[in-house]
Parts: C-alpha cells; sequence; structure tokens
C-alpha cells in the first residue's frame, strides 16, 4: 500500500515539473498544429490586466499513430510564471469530457479514454474511441497559480 501511495506522489510530482514548463520536449513532429498565442481578452474576477496579457503556447499534434486507439498529443510550449494546469476539457455536439490533472495521471497509467499524461510527465494527449472520430468540438486547457487566478487556453478541431 505505501509503494502505491509513493508510486502516485512521484508520478504527480513528474507531472507537474512537466505542467510547470520545466523539461518539455525538445522535438514535435513535423506535422504538429503549432497555434499561435492565446491572450485571454477580457480579466476573469480576481485577475488584474498584468496577468491577462500573459501568453499561453500549447501545440496539438494529430499525427496519426499505429495504434487502435485513436488519440492526439499535446505540448506546453508557454506558460505564464507561477501558473499550472490543473484542468483539461473536449466539448462538441455529442461528447463533453473534463478530466484534472490527476485523473489524467490516473489515465496515463491505466489507458483508458479522456486525457492523459505519463508517469514521467513525457507525454500528454487525449484518447478517444473510433465512434469519435471527426467530432469538431473544442479543446480547453486552464491553468491556475499559487493566488487562486486562472488563465484558459482553447482551440477548436476536428478529431481524427
Amino acid at each position: 500500500m505505501k509503494i502505491k501511495r509513493l508510486m502516485m506522489l512521484i508520478i504527480f510530482g513528474g507531472v507537474l515539473m512537466v505542467m510547470s514548463a520545466c523539461g518539455t520536449p525538445s522535438g514535435t513532429s513535423s506535422t504538429a498544429q503549432e497555434t499561435k498565442p492565446v491572450k485571454q481578452e477580457e480579466p476573469t474576477s480576481g485577475q488584474d490586466t498584468k496577468q491577462a496579457d500573459q501568453e499561453i503556447l500549447i501545440i496539438i499534434d494529430q499525427t496519426p499513430k499505429p495504434s487502435e486507439q485513436k488519440s492526439f498529443d499535446f505540448v506546453v510550449k508557454q506558460l505564464p510564471e507561477g501558473y499550472s494546469l490543473t484542468e483539461m476539457k473536449w466539448n462538441s455536439s455529442k461528447s463533453h469530457i473534463t478530466n484534472t490533472l490527476q485523473e489524467a495521471a490516473q489515465h496515463g497509467a491505466n489507458g483508458e479514454d479522456g486525457f492523459y499524461i505519463s508517469g514521467d510527465g513525457q507525454f500528454a494527449g487525449f484518447m478517444y474511441p473510433k465512434s469519435m472520430s471527426a467530432e469538431s468540438g473544442e479543446v480547453k486547457f486552464l491553468f491556475h497559480n499559487e493566488q487562486g487566478n486562472e488563465l484558459t487556453w482553447k482551440k477548436k478541431i476536428t478529431l481524427k
């Protein structure tokens, strides 16, 4: 029981480190879909204007993989200092999936559908059944800092 708890703490620590933009992979596929940095237009409650201007850069890679499971990968390339990933969402007219950072770490270990983060934090993505292929929707990432401020990054995509 202690070993299982220790492993979960190690996994969670590694995920937090990677999501804080420490140790992101140096190379990405040449077919990676790079998005422009998104600035939040209006501050939400608890944010000042300076924080609203901070940029987030996430790369979504939908390169097909030789696997039965459908998925896309994502990498957080730029994140404002002090913020960390807390929640990931997929919303379409047919599906609504929300996962916390802890749930993503669990999916990385057990291979369940939804957002996943590998145990060492090197790989992150979204796994979905073939029935969701060609679904158009929005992927959304929420980031928080210690003061409780929130930043959001979102992009409309079509699952391949």
